[in-house]
């Protein structure tokens, strides 16, 4: 093309509005028209009013290259533009990159549709939120200093935020920005909810000036917001008493013996999901039929199903056996929660008041098959009693002011009338003498290494019926090799089956050696997924209970509680030579503290271990002295510390891996401090299944400078679509993990570790340099990728660090990042108040492993050969 002829191009033709004197008048807007010829896109070339009383903002979600969210802020007559890859979040903790973009006007506030290819930003624009934006500053002096404070007033955004531009080589205009939620009533913790999941669609067709939300009408507390696609449920945390707490403070319901099962009606329509959001509406018509006839107000409908039985107010059994025949006209849906209604999200409205509004729609048009959950008016120790007599599964106990959060939470507790839960089943034995089918199924759950782990066996509960249906199910299934870990062993000569179906099985109790007794089969679950069953235990709520909901799902690292009786009984069980030498001569901590601390740690650190090789640091004259580092066996063995397989480094002795937790009490008596592991397990020890940033700081960076790099990293991964998890190093540093999907070899992972971080020192050079050596990093700090090559190792979660200390590598949310101190916040002195939170920050670690394909592609990585 012409060199005149580019010089024009995308500038709009001359005509009413968009000639050259409009670029005089608009010359904020030349480059936005510069870029696009609109000949060829419906975007707007200019226009919109102006209201400086009431200044508009947008949030577009727009897929262009890729998807991302375009915020928009009016000021001057234009609207001031950032690029936000991954959507705002209502989570102070979470710092979104947003990139500036050419100001737009005020007309493109109105715009959604389609860019079409070929034209700049192609793609479609979906109007994500709009309303009215309120300086909380001079916004001039925000702009020009680099730190603007606001309040949103939209339909999903709301309350305080604020833009902070990072300082790099863009000179100012093109340096990125941070876009954060403050710490106010609508802040969520990402954990919780992601707004830009849980919201996704237009709200082009709302309000441009949403109510405030103390308008009449809805409940306090009700936003108006377009209904989701898709719902998760809340769910309810086993409890092994009624919560202490005033009674006015918890209502009490039936917990019903069915399938949890939430409606989603709109425009007279209604659909049918499970709790893993799989659309059943096909398989109950009539349940469909009812429900359409009370003419519901589009909404979110939560629930339960059930089958009402004979001698018992619910039969699961027959309620199974109802989707098998099919004959599902007799099943009953009592509904007990509200989250959406009638264009608006009722999430924050208290229980009680979601409740009240449930009650008069069912008790509208009622139904006979369609039923509101009555609470019980009686004390919880009374209502618990009654529900057992009278032969149900047990009691919900719910706070009356609870919020509806999408995921488990001590808000609502399962009270039950005796031990019952889900299992695997892994295999089946053979019937003897008159019994057809089958003998006894084979039980599992998944340990916190994610094995199957055998939990005895069930031979009682059945009908001929049902025997001869699980013996059909589960001859489909044959299977050649037992689905349990390699070192649980069952007696006999069992039937294994690929492990897919899942029972609900009642028991009396749970042996030391983790099997179930008096065992009784109520059904099989086809609502659950057989990956999630895990050992289910009661939580005890003491008074000062927080009002904190747990994450939950992923890594069961945080499950692993410590106990101090196992503790003790691991020293109990050693015989530790010298126990008073002094390891650290400044804290003055002895041998026998450190086999003592490895104790208390075993069962948070153990998850972090386990199958991986490992490598000890050893100190057998003190920290102070020659210290060790030891790959492979010698010859001092120490039990629950085993040989891997030599094919995993064949050029050298076998490399070791702590199996046990005594691994580690008897490595604290051979005199090692700390614990390195590879990022990979030894059963695919080729492909590496997480990724490490080791921020190291340089001579003369601060520790608020170690904060914001660890900031900046995450914000990057998270434009990459990667999840990031955050630990203390123990030592000067913080550790950034991303967990991978296993698809990739060392040499990819590492290339990719590097392009991370060349990244970031080319885009923020007078922070990052992607060159170690203490030369290169003065002033400045440098994020180690090398920790991802095949044999390299990294402090695992919960070590000590032989550093004058003795300093603790600590798993951590992020929202605790400005309240570390250093490096080594914790130490093996003072860490014991943390145990009780062990690894809970990194709950969600398991569930978040990612392909990082995607994250290369973006960065213009090639996987390596």
């Amino acid at each position: 093309m012409p060199a005149a002829k580019r010089a024009t191009r995308g500038r709009p033709r001359p005509g009413p509005g968009t000639s050259q004197a409009a670029d005089r008048a608009s010359p904020a807007l030349r480059t936005y028209r510069d870029k696009r010829d609109f000949d060829r896109t419906p975007e707007p070339a200019e226009g919109g009013a102006p209201n400086e009383a009431a200044r508009a903002f947008v949030v577009q979600k727009h897929w262009a290259r890729r998807l991302h969210y375009d915020f928009r802020l009016e000021l001057d007559g234009t609207m001031k533009s950032w690029a936000v890859p991954k959507g705002p979040s209502l989570d102070p903790a979470d710092k979104r990159m947003a990139a500036p973009t050419e100001d737009h006007p005020i007309a493109y506030n109105a715009f959604e549709g389609e860019i079409p290819a070929g034209n700049y930003g192609a793609g479609k624009v979906v109007i994500w939120d709009k309303g009215t934006w309120h300086p909380l500053e001079d916004p001039h002096r925000g702009i020009a200093t680099g730190k603007l404070k606001f309040e949103l007033r939209g339909h999903k955004l709301r309350g305080a935020w604020t833009l902070v531009r990072m300082k790099g080589r863009g000179q100012g205009r093109e340096d990125p920005w941070l876009l954060i939620k403050e710490r106010d009533a609508q802040a969520r913790p990402a954990a919780e909810y992601d707004i830009a999941e849980a919201l996704p669609d237009s709200v082009k067709d709302l309000p441009d000036h949403p109510a405030p939300s103390s308008a009449s009408g809805p409940p306090p507390g009700a936003r108006p917001a377009p209904m989701p696609s898709r719902l998760q449920p809340q769910l309810a945390v086993l409890a092994d008493a009624p919560p202490p707490a005033p009674s006015d403070e918890w209502l009490y319901e039936i917990k019903f013996d069915g399938y949890r099962l939430l409606t989603r009606a709109e425009n007279a329509q209604v659909r049918l999901f499970t709790r893993n959001g799989n659309d059943w509406t096909a398989r109950m018509p009539e349940l469909r039929d009812a429900l359409q006839g009370m003419e519901l107000p589009d909404g979110w409908y939560d629930g339960e199903i059930i089958m009402p039985g004979t001698h018992s107010p619910a039969d699961f059994q027959a309620l199974q056996g109802a989707f098998d025949t099919p004959r599902t006209a007799g099943i009953v849906y009592y509904l007990f929660d509200l989250p959406w209604c009638a264009g608006h999200d009722l999430r924050e409205v208290p229980l009680v008041a979601r409740r009240e509004v449930l009650q008069r729609i069912v008790a509208r048009k009622p139904h006979p098959s369609v039923r509101f959950s009555d609470e019980f008016d009686a004390p919880a120790a009374q209502v618990v009693a009654s529900a057992c007599k009278l032969g149900l599964e047990g009691v919900i106990a719910k706070r009356r002011q609870s919020r509806y959060t999408g995921q488990r939470s001590t808000d609502w507790l399962k009270l039950k009338c005796g031990l019952r839960q889900e299992f695997v089943i892994a295999g089946y034995t053979e019937p003897k003498g008159t019994r057809t089918g089958i003998g006894a199924l084979l039980l599992g759950v998944h340990g916190e290494d994610g094995k199957l782990r055998y939990a005895g066996s069930v031979g009682t509960g059945f009908d001929q019926e049902t025997l001869a249906d699980l013996r059909e199910r589960l001859d489909d299934l044959a299977a050649r090799a037992s689905p349990f870990a390699r070192s649980d062993r069952v007696a006999g000569s069992p039937r294994w089956v690929r492990p897919v179906l899942v029972a609900e099985v009642a028991f009396s109790e749970w042996t030391r050696e983790g099997r179930v007794r008096h065992a009784v089969f109520h059904g099989l679950r086809g609502d659950k997924p057989a990956q999630a069953i895990t050992r289910e235990s009661a939580v005890h709520l003491g008074p000062a209970e927080r009002r904190k909901a747990p994450r939950t799902g992923g890594s069961p690292a945080h499950r692993a509680a410590p106990d101090p009786q196992a503790a003790d009984a691991l020293v109990a069980a050693l015989r530790i030579s010298h126990p008073e030498r002094v390891v650290d001569t400044s804290s003055g901590v002895t041998k026998m503290d450190m086999v003592r601390y490895y104790a208390r740690v075993a069962g948070l650190m153990l998850p972090h271990l386990l199958d991986r090789p490992v490598s000890l640091v050893r100190a057998p004259g003190g920290i102070d002295g020659e210290l060790f580092f030891q790959k492979h066996s010698e010859r001092y063995s120490m039990a629950g510390i085993e040989d891997l397989d030599r094919a995993i480094d064949p050029d050298h002795p076998p490399l070791l891996t702590v199996a046990r937790a005594e691994g580690l009490v008897h490595a604290a008596q051979m005199n090692v401090i700390e614990f390195h592991t590879w990022n990979a397990v030894a059963s695919r020890i080729r492909q590496p299944d997480r990724v490490t940033f080791d921020i190291d700081p340089g001579e003369g960076v601060g520790w608020p400078q170690m904060q914001e790099a660890a900031t900046l990293v995450r914000a990057l991964l998270q434009e990459l679509g990667l999840p990031a998890f955050l630990k203390t190093s123990g030592g000067k540093g913080l550790h950034v993990v991303v967990p991978l999907q296993p698809v990739y070899g060392w040499d990819t992972v590492k290339g990719f570790s590097q392009a991370v971080v060349q990244h970031l020192s080319r885009t923020l050079p007078d922070r990052f340099v992607a060159k170690s050596g203490p030369r290169n990093r003065v002033g400045r700090i440098f994020i180690d990728y090398l920790r991802n090559g095949f044999g390299a190792t990294t402090a695992c979660a919960w070590s000590a660090r032989a550093r004058p200390g003795l300093g603790v590598s600590v798993p951590v949310a992020w929202s605790e990042l400005d309240g570390l101190r250093s490096g080594d916040h914790w130490r093996v002195t003072d860490v014991d108040e943390r145990l009780g939170i062990g690894n809970e920050p990194w709950a969600d670690y398991e569930r978040q492993r990612t392909d990082p394909a995607a994250a290369m592609a973006t960065l213009g990585f090639e996987p390596l050969a």
